[in-house]
């Protein structure tokens, strides 16, 4: 019998998010699916707390795949070309560890589906186990109609070198904050050969180099590569499959603390709260109003087994403590470009 699972990357640092996360799937999608978090990196006394609080919950503890993944990533990004750029021009990312998502393909789980910290769950996901008896990657998400200049791939490079064209790349195009795949996919053998085709080959220049350092671009490439099926919710030819996902870009329709796409009120898989911080999100729970989008929703999954702890009201932070942070922020930024 096949298993299935969950993963999800985290660490202490987004401990508010994981635990909106962890809530909103037991609530949403099941409280019968075991969930393994992957370590973002050692902060994690918070989490293994957790851990001994939900019976179905696990850590990642297999360090030989971990190494794997960020040896073969440190590896292809020390030969893209933005390498030798100057450290100011880096992006903040820069030797982050988000391709430790990667992991997933060594798990236990034979199927499984990889939520980021930074999203909630808003329905079951039956229907993307149900894809992966026919596709190897399943997504939900907009990447391919990306314009060119700021897509995944370095699409024209690619075109240019190789049998692939654009007919065949763009609708691969794709996010990873949200996929479902199955174990053993990428073994040693094939991850060498792509890190022989990345390096010696120089098809690390497929990878567009604004997204230089980022996992999401990275497994554009291994996903295309591979040459295995994909399928993408939002390339369905049933519109009902066809939303949004994103908290600061898409209109939702709350129900009962449950999203829809504002258009056709159709079911989406989860909201994505990306390009907020987590420290955004810790400051909300503390009571801040931090102007996230669709923040009442978040506060009612991370508050969802003590709501006596939730906020009873949002205060904005005073123009003195946001003039603060913002100096704070612009003397870390220098910290990080001296180190």
């Amino acid at each position: 019998m096949t298993s299935k699972g969950i993963y999800i990357l985290a660490n202490d640092v987004v401990y508010d998010q994981l635990i909106a996360l962890l809530n909103s799937i037991e609530a949403n999608v099941s409280n019968l699916f075991p969930i393994c978090v992957i370590p973002y990196d050692d902060r994690l006394e918070k989490v293994k707390a957790e851990i001994k609080n939900r019976p179905n919950l696990t850590l990642f503890d297999n360090q030989d795949s971990i190494e794997r993944w960020e040896d073969f990533a440190n590896k292809v990004w020390s030969a893209h070309p933005r390498n030798k750029e100057s450290k100011i021009s880096r992006p903040n990312w820069y030797k982050g560890h988000l391709q430790r998502k990667f992991v997933a393909f060594d798990g236990k789980f034979d199927h499984f589906v990889f939520y980021e910290a930074d999203n909630l769950a808003m329905k079951p996901i039956e229907d993307v186990f149900e894809k992966l008896q026919n596709y190897d990657f399943i997504f939900n998400d907009w990447e391919h109609r990306k314009p060119t200049p700021i897509a995944a791939l370095n699409i024209p490079l690619i075109e240019a070198t190789s049998s692939y064209t654009e007919a065949d790349i763009r609708p691969k195009i794709h996010d990873a904050s949200f996929f479902a795949s199955k174990k053993g996919l990428f073994p040693p053998s094939e991850l060498a050969d792509l890190e022989d085709k990345l390096i010696n080959q120089k098809e690390v220049e497929w990878i567009n180099g604004i997204g230089w350092w980022d996992d999401v671009f990275l497994f554009n490439y291994l996903t295309l590569r591979c040459d295995r099926p994909i399928y993408n919710f939002t390339q369905s030819p049933n519109g009902q499959d066809r939303t949004g996902n994103c908290a600061d870009a898409d209109p939702f329709v709350n129900i009962d603390n449950i999203l829809y796409n504002e258009q056709g009120l159709k079911p989406i898989h989860r909201i994505h709260y990306m390009n907020y911080s987590s420290r955004d999100f810790a400051r909300l729970c503390q009571g801040e109003d931090v102007n996230i989008r669709y923040q009442d929703v978040f506060l009612h999954y991370r508050f969802l087994k003590n709501p006596d702890q939730k906020p009873q009201q949002l205060t904005p932070a005073s123009s003195l403590t946001k003039a603060t942070r913002k100096f704070q922020g612009f003397v870390n930024k220098i910290k990080r470009t001296i180190s």
